[in-house]
């Protein structure tokens, strides 16, 4: 299968796919931080290269539920989230024949400009992670994504907590960065339940 990344620096979810025995490529705007197949660009530019499955995960910044207030605040952030819904919108709608698109919780306004809600909202902690970070998948062509490891489940109830580490990031001038990293768990299961669907 031929897998492309799109908006992915880290190379988490395509070295998933890589080591399930599949080719995948990840692209962004920044370089890679991971060696393996990457393109430095803008993913547009590679969306009609013959791929069977994409994973995105498309800038949050102005559509996130989280940051909605900050529309009536500043000015200039309802142009970027018309430009960033627009890109969300070509991501879901790519020509590839099954697609997840990838993002938090939306804002009504970016609900209304992509044009429909999220199929699944998933945790990490549902694959191996002690955190929360509500992530939404909205799905072409693939089946919900199964959990494969709740930590909440756990018969140790000492090991039942879970936090919210993007929550309580600090500030610093790579808080973005590293509050857009994917989770390797949630990239396995993509790879181990989506890769064996052709």
């Amino acid at each position: 299968m031929r897998v492309l990344i799109a908006c992915e620096y880290s190379g988490i979810v395509r070295d998933a796919f890589t080591e399930a025995g599949h080719y995948a490529m990840s692209c962004d705007l920044l370089p890679t931080e991971s060696p393996g197949p990457h393109r430095q660009g803008d993913i547009r530019d590679v969306l009609r290269d013959g791929w069977n499955l994409m994973i995105a995960h498309p800038p949050c910044t102005y559509l996130a539920n989280s940051g909605v207030r900050w529309l009536y605040e500043k000015p200039g952030r309802w142009e970027r989230l018309d430009d960033g819904a627009a890109l969300f919108k070509i991501l879901l709608e790519a020509p590839i024949d099954r697609v997840c698109v990838e993002n938090p919780i939306p804002h009504k306004y970016a609900i209304d400009r992509i044009g429909r809600k999220y199929d699944q909202l998933i945790q990490p902690y549902q694959f191996g992670h002690p955190e929360t970070k509500a992530t939404c998948l909205w799905l072409r062509n693939l089946p919900l994504l199964i959990e494969t490891n709740n930590v909440l489940h756990l018969k140790d109830t000492t090991d039942k907590k879970v936090w919210a580490r993007v929550h309580n990031m600090t500030p610093g001038k790579d808080r973005q960065k590293e509050r857009a990293r994917f989770y390797s768990g949630i990239a396995k299961a993509m790879a181990d339940q989506w890769g064996k669907l052709l």
